[in-house]
């Protein structure tokens, strides 16, 4: 199993766009993406989370959580299991 890492968006409706676009650059290294974020009938949460399975070389992970965490409203965590 590959790295596991953690995407805590705030605001999500001003920031999921940089987040996506990073995101998508690295689309071959991302092995598994599952998002969480509460919704009710009468609102979606402005807060999300993203968990990764990551795959490929530890450098060009280490340049996808580099340049998550250059995003305003991002946290970024490897999950050691």
């Amino acid at each position: 199993m590959g790295p596991i890492m953690a995407i805590k968006t705030n605001d999500r409706p001003d920031h999921a766009p940089d987040v996506q676009e990073i995101l998508t650059s690295y689309g071959c290294n991302i092995k598994t993406r599952v998002g969480f974020h509460d919704v009710s009938e009468d609102q979606c949460s402005m807060d999300g989370l993203i968990m990764l399975q990551l795959f490929g070389k530890e450098k060009d992970i280490q340049a996808l959580f580099d340049e998550l965490d250059t995003v305003e409203g991002v946290k970024v965590k490897f999950i050691d299991l």
